[in-house]
């Protein structure tokens, strides 16, 4: 068993929104990112991810729909969904990126 901090490690993080995987669980890769208000332009990916934010905030545009996700709360976006992080997201992100059969 190991330990990990997850405050401690978003801290030591050279650059905002650039995640550092922390482990696998299966085929799951689980992530840790450190938002800092800059908005992150749209993009897809082939793998479903489950956004659950630690602390701060999380503004985001999903297929056209926008959506807040505040401390202790998670978000699904399905893979290929488009998406966009809009200005003034801050906080610490933990990312659950789940592949699809």
């Amino acid at each position: 068993m190991s330990l990990v901090n997850l405050f401690d490690a978003a801290s030591r993080m050279p650059a905002a929104w650039s995640s550092e995987v922390l482990g696998q669980i299966g085929t799951a890769s689980v992530k840790l990112l450190r938002m800092d208000g800059t908005p992150v332009v749209e993009e897809s990916h082939g793998a479903a991810e489950i956004l659950i934010v630690l602390d701060g905030r999380l503004e985001l545009v999903v297929q056209g729909a926008a959506v807040a996700v505040g401390p202790g709360e998670m978000c699904r976006i399905p893979a290929g969904a488009h998406h966009e992080v809009r200005p003034g997201s801050r906080g610490t992100l933990l990312i659950v990126e789940v592949p699809e059969d």
